[in-house]
């Protein structure tokens, strides 16, 4: 089904761009091309308030940087260009019996690797308001955001088409092959938690749609071969109420179900399997899952409550790396509301409450400076033989970026976050974070 849906939306969207292709004005491969190299130092603290588990504690620091080049495009009704981006990592601290846990740095014996670096080129083609793209992606859609929580990102390889001929809609489709953790110089195939396998094909497609100036919808469609299917509605509304102050609706719903090996039980056993409770504990994936926030802004003051309710089957899933290799390749994002420092509230059955706090102190006269916290609490979360399970988490965060001076645009920022939970160990941690990105050209 889905093999044929993407030759459909690239098809639409060829169509698109020839129509419009003499209307394309560009500037040249050289005249645009952009380069930046963004610097980041993260002190990272994780300590496991309970259980005996090694370690109980993780503390590390490391400095990355991301070196990146983007060319313009070549003039004429059919541009190309090049893009690429160097990735290296350095270890400023850590050791044997304080690394394993942060999924930060790439492991090297008992301790963490000295360095670790990675190169990726990006080949392009634009034709009109379409781009194809082919090599090193992040992506940041709904149904698979590139992770970016440690020193360095996560990235993808593949190949991705983007169309904005149609005014107000974003047409996107793809498909991507392997993937480079956070914490690795390795490609890997891709994943879900648990799997011993992977797979070389995830498959996507969908789009952005601005129904009016305050009114977005969403669909995309994803298949991540021999694991799942999976669709998702999102839409977002601004209801501005007056020149300070707004409503914003957020309301998001995934339906997962398996595909592939992972809907056969010899699949299955041959590792094609999720973690985490699922019906008859047989590893199929089989979910539903929605969530709704409201977002009251007033001046610098923002006020956020919402409910995320995940369905009894399995887990919800998006892509992860972590169960396949003990290099480097876990850590992932995924486009839920409840995603945070530490949890990411999305086991079978959880419901979760949440919600969040945050100021603007430029109101106060310290502009580049705010605060947040937040709060959520989980319940119902399902478990082979015992009762139902609850967690919750409570995260601040206070950023600054320096607005003046030798160093202007260099950034702070200090998280704490602590949870505790019936479905794994408490834990606290505190990360320092100095950002700093230097445009070269």
């Amino acid at each position: 089904m889905f093999n044929r849906a993407v030759p459909a939306v690239l098809l639409l969207a060829t169509s698109s761009m020839c129509a419009q292709a003499a209307d394309t004005a560009t500037h040249g491969f050289l005249e645009d091309s952009k380069a930046t190299l963004s610097m980041r130092t993260l002190y990272f603290n994780s300590d496991n308030r309970d259980g005996s588990a090694d370690p109980s504690k993780t503390e590390e620091a490391a400095q990355g940087f991301v070196l990146r080049y983007e060319s313009g495009f070549t003039q004429g009704a059919v541009g190309f260009g090049l893009d690429a981006q160097a990735l290296l990592g350095i270890t400023l601290d850590s050791g044997a019996g304080r690394h394993v846990g942060s999924g930060m740095i790439p492991s090297d014996g008992d301790g963490a690797a000295a360095s670790w670096s990675s190169f990726g080129p990006t080949a392009k083609m634009r034709v009109a308001k379409t781009e194809f793209r082919y090599g090193t992606l992040l992506p940041k859609l709904p149904i698979l955001l590139a992770n970016d929580a440690r020193v360095l990102p996560q990235s993808f390889t593949g190949a991705q088409i983007t169309s904005n001929d149609i005014d107000g809609l974003t047409l996107t489709s793809g498909v991507l092959e392997h993937a480079v953790g956070r914490a690795s110089t390795e490609r890997t195939g891709l994943s879900v938690a648990g799997s011993t396998r992977d797979s070389n094909k995830f498959y996507y497609a969908g789009g952005d749609y601005n129904v009016t100036r305050d009114l977005k919808a969403q669909y995309y469609f994803a298949q991540l071969e021999d694991f799942y299917d999976q669709h998702f509605l999102g839409l977002t509304h601004v209801l501005p109420i007056d020149s300070k102050s707004a409503l914003t609706t957020d309301l998001r719903y995934f339906r997962t179900t398996s595909s592939g090996a992972n809907s056969s039980a010899a699949g299955r056993a041959q590792g094609y399997r999720v973690s985490g409770y699922t019906d008859d504990d047989n590893g199929e994936i089989d979910n539903s899952t929605w969530a709704a926030m409201v977002t009251y802004t007033n001046g610098g003051h923002a006020v956020t409550v919402g409910h995320q309710q995940v369905s009894d089957g399995s887990n919800f899933v998006q892509p992860n790396q972590g169960s396949l290799t003990d290099k480097g390749a876990g850590g992932g994002s995924v486009y839920l509301p409840t995603d945070r420092m530490i949890q990411s509230f999305a086991r079978a059955g959880e419901q979760t409450h949440f919600g969040q706090y945050t100021y603007d102190f430029a109101l106060l006269g310290v502009p580049g400076l705010k605060a947040s916290i937040v709060y959520l609490k989980g319940t119902d979360i399902k478990a082979r033989n015992v009762s139902d399970q609850s967690e919750w988490e409570r995260d601040m965060t206070l950023d600054y970026v320096l607005q003046s001076g030798a160093l202007k645009g260099v950034g702070f920022s200090v998280r704490n976050g602590k949870s505790n939970t019936d479905a794994g160990r408490n834990v606290e941690q505190n990360r320092f974070i100095v950002n700093y990105t230097l445009s070269l050209l």
